[in-house]
């Protein structure tokens, strides 16, 4: 949630970066600022009355006290006409604060300078593009076709059991997932972050902290009975951890890492561009989280960025990272770049990762914050990405590493999978 404070002190410029995500800026920091200016006007008012009232109070019984009864009949009537304003203006404090926060949750995070104006992910900025991108031998095969061939992924099965965009891996794709889930898992514990095994469903104060919800697009699995929500991402449990935590300055960096299964309706998400792996109603994702203090938390997305690179390196995909323009960019970050790989079969580059700093967003709406040397109180920064979601990353490995004699495994997941070659 956007800093109140900050839409006070600067509404022209905050409305300025906002207009980068091509909404309806003015509207939405006006209507904040109506309602906080009438939300302000009734505390004052409420905050008078109450005072009143307790000076009158303490007036009644120094009358009684000294014999005046005349006068404090007085104050008690006047006592009761401030009981009747303090009982309208308590009710109509709460509606118009209840309005104040439904009016904050609707405007997205601040976009950085950096990020690049723009409507659609046809203007999402090229940042860097690494690895050779492989000249596949005469019949090469999508993913979904070799999967069928190998006998390692079944969408069918899995259309059986529980609907489409639910895969059933097996045999050496089944390996492969648990080898490619390790791995990811080793990297990121090898680099300081530490491993969590979160639950997998969340309750409605934690899609609030992190800004799953309220859920506009209506993206999430709800458990309607017990109003519990499926995770999209380790990020929301993760990042949850620290809802209502007053950290420490020495306890920063916070780094996590996690693995779980996501569950993302994806609505709407039709086509041959969603075919296999391409998009799915549930995957398998390792992430990392951090939260920083304010002045580091740009320099961590940079070491983040870094530290996904050096993955798909190591399992010598070739890559490219984006950064991402205004209207692309997620409700609650400020600056996301995304990590595609390219896809050789399908000729097209596959969202692999996302690595976003939600600067004071998330820590907003969580109450997350830290204390200073000075013991200054302030909001942290959030950081998380994505390290890495699996199914087109599969879906890349296959494709990319086919032969004639099989699919050859990367050397850096051998040891993990315990196999060369799927054959």
């Amino acid at each position: 949630m956007v800093e109140l404070n900050r839409l006070r002190q600067d509404p022209a410029n905050c409305v300025a970066a906002l207009n980068k995500r091509h909404i309806a800026a003015d509207t939405f920091v006006q209507t904040v600022l109506k309602l906080d200016e009438e939300r302000r006007k009734l505390q004052t008012q409420l905050d008078e009355k109450l005072a009143s009232q307790n000076k009158l109070s303490k007036e009644i019984g120094v009358f009684f006290k000294n014999g005046q009864q005349q006068e404090a009949q007085i104050a008690k009537e006047k006592t009761l006409e401030i009981k009747e304003a303090i009982k309208n203006l308590e009710p109509a404090l709460r509606e118009t604060s209840e309005k104040l926060q439904e009016a904050l949750y609707k405007i997205p995070n601040i976009p950085q300078k950096a990020v690049p104006d723009g409507t659609t992910a046809d203007h999402n900025e090229v940042v860097r593009t690494s690895g050779k991108i492989p000249d596949l031998p005469k019949g090469s095969m999508p993913h979904w076709e070799l999967a069928s061939r190998y006998n390692i992924i079944d969408f069918e099965l899995g259309n059986k059991i529980t609907g489409a965009g639910f895969p059933l891996y097996k045999g050496k794709g089944a390996r492969v997932q648990r080898a490619l889930i390790n791995y990811f898992l080793d990297k990121n514990t090898a680099v300081g972050y530490e491993e969590y095994q979160p639950p997998h469903l969340v309750n409605e104060a934690s899609g609030y902290g992190t800004g799953q919800l309220p859920d506009k697009e209506g993206q999430m699995y709800v458990v309607t009975e017990d109003n519990l929500y499926l995770i999209p991402t380790a990020e929301v449990p993760i990042t949850n951890i620290f809802r209502d935590v007053i950290l420490s300055e020495t306890d920063l960096p916070v780094k996590c890492t996690a693995y779980t299964p996501c569950f993302r309706r994806e609505a709407g998400s039709y086509g041959a561009h969603v075919r296999g792996l391409n998009r799915l109603h549930q995957f398998d994702k390792v992430e990392i989280v951090r939260i920083e203090k304010p002045e580091d938390s740009d320099a961590a997305l940079q070491q983040m960025i870094q530290h996904v690179s050096m993955i798909l390196d190591e399992l010598e995909l070739p890559y490219r990272i984006l950064r991402l323009c205004g209207g692309d960019l997620g409700f609650t970050s400020a600056i996301t770049y995304d990590f595609e790989v390219y896809s050789a079969a399908q000729e097209r580059w596959l969202e692999v990762s996302s690595v976003s700093n939600f600067e004071t967003y998330q820590a907003n709406r969580l109450k997350l914050r830290y204390k200073n040397k000075e013991g200054k109180i302030q909001l942290a920064h959030t950081l998380n990405g994505s390290a890495l979601a699996l199914p087109r990353i599969l879906a890349a490995l296959l494709e990319n590493n086919q032969t004639p004699d099989g699919i050859q495994i990367p050397k850096a997941l051998q040891p993990y999978a315990g196999f060369e070659c799927i054959n």
